[in-house]
């Protein structure tokens, strides 16, 4: 006989399941690919990801003020559930995301999380590993370009 709790433990497990499989294709159904910051292929991404950021102009060298800013925004909104290495906490790590995104899907993610999550295969893969949503964090964009900026600066760009 199962006790009650695991049967509402179990019941949890399969309805997370469920919403994260919600936007699964139809089987047999072939999903657009589309080339990725990397060069590899993503099953459904755009490599700007979904939002209002089509070019995000970066600085060179690293601008120490809006590094700032994002170091005191993720200490009030971020660190909870991101390290700044590349160990997963709650969500992933930080270090090499400039590697692996584009700074329009950076900012695009941030600004505009449940939509991403909904639609963007590759941020919906980030669900799998780390069975969370982010939740939104209401950041302004010159809050998100410092994060952007700081990201950049976990990762070496100058």
């Amino acid at each position: 006989m199962i006790i009650p709790s695991r049967l509402v433990l179990v019941s949890l497990c399969l309805a997370l399941l469920t919403a994260c499989n919600s936007n699964k294709q139809p089987s047999g159904a072939s999903p657009s690919l589309v080339k990725s910051d990397s060069g590899s292929v993503s099953p459904g991404s755009s490599s700007k990801g979904i939002g209002r950021f089509n070019n995000v102009p970066l600085t060179h060298p690293l601008d120490s003020e809006m590094i700032a800013t994002g170091q005191a925004t993720y200490g009030s909104k971020c660190n909870a559930c991101h390290k700044l290495t590349d160990e997963k906490l709650v969500g992933p790590g930080w270090k090499g995301v400039t590697d692996r995104r584009s700074p329009e899907w950076i900012m695009n993610f941030i600004t505009n999380t449940q939509v991403m999550l909904d639609k963007d295969l590759t941020a919906q893969s980030e669900i799998v590993s780390c069975l969370v949503r982010m939740p939104n964090q209401d950041l302004t964009d010159a809050q998100a370009r410092a994060m952007l900026e700081l990201m950049r600066k976990i990762d070496g760009k100058n």
